[in-house]
C-alpha cells in the first residue's frame, strides 16, 4: 500500500518511516497537501541510480576521446527515434 505521510511525520514519527522504507517502500511526504519529497532506503535508491553513474562514466570517456559534439535537438532526436522503434 502507497505511504503518504505529511512531512511532519519524518521528524515525529521516524521509527514508523524507517519500517517502511526499510522494507522496500518508498513514502511519498506532503506540505500543505501538496507532494514534496519521496523517502527511499539507500538500497532502493542505489538501484535507481547505480547505472547513471556507470553510464555517465563512459559518456565522460567517450567525449575525451572525440570531437563530436552533437546538438540538444540532435541527441533528443535519436532518443526519439529510438524510443519509436
Amino acid at each position: 500500500m502507497i505511504q503518504i505521510r505529511p512531512v511532519s511525520d519524518l521528524r515525529n514519527k521516524f521509527p514508523e518511516i524507517e519500517n517502511v522504507v526499510n522494507g522496500g517502500q518508498p513514502v511519498y511526504l506532503t506540505k500543505n497537501g501538496y507532494g514534496a519529497m519521496v523517502v527511499l532506503s539507500l538500497e532502493q535508491y542505489s538501484k535507481l541510480t547505480g547505472d547513471i553513474e556507470m553510464k555517465l562514466d563512459e559518456a565522460d570517456k567517450q567525449a575525451a576521446e572525440s570531437d563530436i559534439r552533437l546538438s540538444h535537438n540532435e541527441v533528443f532526436g535519436n532518443v526519439r527515434g529510438r524510443l519509436n522503434e
